[in-house]
């Protein structure tokens, strides 16, 4: 550049009196505003645009910040830079700061997700992981601490050099939420939009200590491994079948499966074996008095015991409809299971309407030990 170049820029920049910035772009955050040697004209002209805030610095200590609105740059329009220069009764001559641009509209469909998986404990199935995805929209709400705390020197800050740290805070601070909340494992992916409210409300302060607003905060999918998804799936299905249905229907497939193997001697001597069982079975219920020995004449028969006491059958309220009957286990499994609660509405034979499994004295031990009653008045 020769020394005629280099006193044309000087003058095309030290006698610039109108600060604006023009962004082009969808992806800049903050933007440096050029100038010779820092110089701005006294009385020049600053423009603020909508979605825009103006942060000048002085000697890297934050001065003023504008937000939109076209202003004269003068003492009285720069109190605080007025006051670090040390003038008392104005200037006239042109004076140095940096002027930063902070865009302050939504950045949105910001992504993040987990890198590693989750592991979390669940009562029923152990340690489990999980992993999950989704998107976040922010925006700079406090321009001059992002432009000190985050931006420092750099002359054009783009959404790409702070995301980076934002997914790892979300990914971090979404792991201790969902460890803190404690949820069985297939509620994780039923509540994705309480949880998701929930993680914002915990990372919200961190985002805002550097003058950032985490705006919104969405979790698109929580996932677990395969195998897990099929024995949940399968550990719902026999929270909801009838258990003895369910033995013979399986013993039932494995005799169907064994006589299927054609190829091995073992499942034809299974096939034979279960086969041989299921007929007994069948031809004791067909006569009763087949396979036993006569007793002689003159041996008296012996006495029948009584029936056994049936078990206490019980009905239970779903979704608005009456369900059951389920024995006594079968409703405690309910319970652990999180299908009914204290507050359902239950039936047996005896009562004398429908009640809360709370109000009902045997089923008072699912919620967790009980009171034994007051001692009688000596």
């Amino acid at each position: 550049m020769s020394i005629f170049d280099k006193i044309k820029e000087k003058l095309s920049h030290e006698f610039i009196d109108i600060v604006e910035w023009l962004d082009y772009t969808d992806d800049t955050i903050a933007h440096r505003f050029e100038r010779y040697q820092n110089e701005i004209k006294n009385g020049a002209k600053l423009i603020v645009r909508e979605g825009q805030a103006a942060v000048f610095v002085n000697e890297g200590q934050l001065a003023d910040v504008f937000t939109p609105g076209t202003y004269d740059l003068t003492t009285q329009n720069l109190p605080i830079l007025s006051t670090l220069k040390g003038w008392k009764y104005g200037f006239n001559s042109p004076f140095k700061a940096e002027v930063y641009f902070v865009n302050t509209h939504l950045f949105t469909d910001e992504k993040w997700g987990t890198k590693n998986p989750i592991t979390l404990s669940d009562d029923r199935f152990g340690l489990v992981e999980i992993r999950a995805f989704g998107t976040y929209a922010f925006k700079i709400n406090d321009p001059g601490k992002f432009i000190i705390d985050i931006v420092g020197t750099d002359n054009n800050f783009t959404n790409f050099e702070i995301n980076e740290h934002l997914k790892s805070l979300i990914a971090t601070r979404f792991t201790d939420t969902v460890g803190e909340a404690n949820l069985p494992i297939e509620l994780y992916a039923a509540n994705t939009s309480e949880l998701s409210e929930t993680c914002k409300e915990v990372m919200q302060p961190e985002f805002l200590g550097v003058g950032i607003s985490l705006e919104r905060f969405y979790i698109e999918n929580v996932s677990m491994p395969e195998d897990l998804k099929k024995e949940i799936f399968e550990y719902s299905r026999i929270d909801k079948l009838d258990l003895d249905k369910l033995t013979k229907f399986k013993t039932a497939k494995a005799i169907e499966a064994a006589a299927a193997n054609e190829g091995g001697t073992a499942g034809a001597g299974m096939g034979m074996g279960m086969g041989f069982v299921l007929a007994q079975q069948m031809g004791g219920m067909m006569n009763p008095t087949a396979g036993t020995t006569a007793a002689p004449q003159t041996q008296s028969a012996p006495v029948a015991p009584p029936p056994l006491p049936q078990a206490v059958q019980y009905f239970y309220a779903l979704n608005g409809a009456q369900a059951g009957p389920v024995p006594f286990e079968q409703l405690r499994a309910l319970f652990a299971g999180r299908t009914v609660n204290k507050e359902t509405l239950i039936w047996r034979a005896g009562l004398d309407g429908w009640k809360a499994l709370k109000d009902i004295d045997e089923l008072k031990v699912f919620l967790g030990g009980t009171t034994p009653p007051p001692l009688p008045n000596s």
